[in-house]
This record gives C-alpha cells, sequence and structure tokens, in this order.
C-alpha cells in the first residue's frame, strides 16, 4: 500500500473525519457520524481506495535530476 495523498489532503481528511464523528456525540446524536471513521483512516493511513481505482495521486512524485 503506497501513500497516494498529499499532506494538505491528508490533513484535510483528518479535520473532516474528526468533525463526522463529532456528530454521534454532539448534534443531532445520529449514527451517520460513523461515517467520518472513513476520511479519518484514510487521511491517518495517506492512501485513499478510490484514488487507486481512478488512477489519481495527489503525492509528489519523484524526479530524476
Amino acid at each position: 500500500m503506497t501513500q497516494n495523498a498529499n499532506a494538505i489532503d491528508r490533513l484535510l481528511r483528518l479535520a473532516i473525519g474528526v468533525v463526522l464523528l463529532a456528530l454521534v456525540f454532539v448534534g443531532p446524536k445520529t449514527p451517520w457520524g460513523l461515517i467520518g471513521l472513513i476520511p479519518l483512516a484514510t487521511g491517518a493511513l495517506g492512501f485513499c481506495p478510490v484514488y487507486r481505482l481512478i488512477g489519481v495521486s495527489t503525492c509528489r512524485t519523484k524526479r530524476a535530476t
């Protein structure tokens, strides 16, 4: 599993995941907030399976000099 999400992408995913997960405990208290586990996990791992499927990577590629 190689990383395919850059630092900004990962931080955004982590923030969105925390906000969605907070909905389980604060606010409407619905189980839909558990969907926040997905962006939280992909942000923590730096790997997005959907990116892999569509062939996208937001990581910089190493260039030969």
